[in-house]
């Protein structure tokens, strides 16, 4: 399948609109995060480097094969192999989101542990799959590194355990979510979002007694 200038507008549009929404939220600091979604079985599109992720246009999307190598004379995020090296995994995967949100980044600093377990939430069942609040997800925390190529290698090593998974958190940078399109990448990065900040408050409400 080769993807057409249409199916590269969609995708701009549904990236744009979706970093305003994550802009709103506050996840998105500075020219931090970066989105992208498939085309094809080859490219994806996805922010180029340093802009504003409440001010995108369409000029701000660009093309790249699933080797991360540009299509455009843009440059792409530094963290773009972290975005492709999913597509090529599984073409399941239709959409990626990477937030810098202040939850995700305090929980990944806080913990020392390589995985952060979630059970109980009747909102596990935002995460495609899963059926019933009587469930447990473990979602990895990376060490953070600018050798984005080992990152990752290390996710897809990950990956390939086949544990179930819808995102990850690098220590003391954000938050990786995916979904099989825009709309579940959101859905998961929401739902992890808000049960990230469960914990925080009930750690800090434990604390206190």
């Amino acid at each position: 399948m080769i993807y057409s200038p249409l199916d590269l507008d969609i995708a701009s549009n549904n990236i744009i609109e979706t970093a305003n929404f994550l802009h709103s939220k506050g996840w998105t600091p500075a020219t931090s995060s970066n989105f992208s979604q498939r085309l094809d079985n080859s490219y994806c599109a996805i922010t180029v480097s340093g802009k504003d992720k409440g001010r995108l246009t369409s000029d701000d999307i660009m093309v790249v094969d699933f080797e991360g190598k540009p299509q455009h004379d843009k440059k792409p995020s530094a963290e773009t192999l972290l975005h492709t090296s999913l597509y090529a995994l599984d073409e399941s995967i239709g959409a990626v989101l990477h937030t810098h949100s202040l939850n995700s980044n305090l929980l990944s600093i806080l913990t020392e542990n390589s995985s952060w377990r979630l059970e109980g939430y009747e909102l596990l069942k935002a995460f495609s799959g899963i059926a019933t609040h009587e469930s447990a997800i473990n979602v990895p925390i990376f060490a953070n590194t600018q050798d984005i190529a080992t990152l990752a290698d290390k996710v897809i090593e990950y990956l390939h355990q086949n544990i179930p998974c819808w995102g990850y958190l690098i220590r003391g940078h954000g938050i990786y979510t995916w979904g099989r399109d825009m709309a579940s990448a959101l859905r998961h990065l929401e739902a992890m979002e808000y049960l990230i900040q469960c914990e925080l408050e009930i750690m800090r409400i434990r604390g206190k007694k």
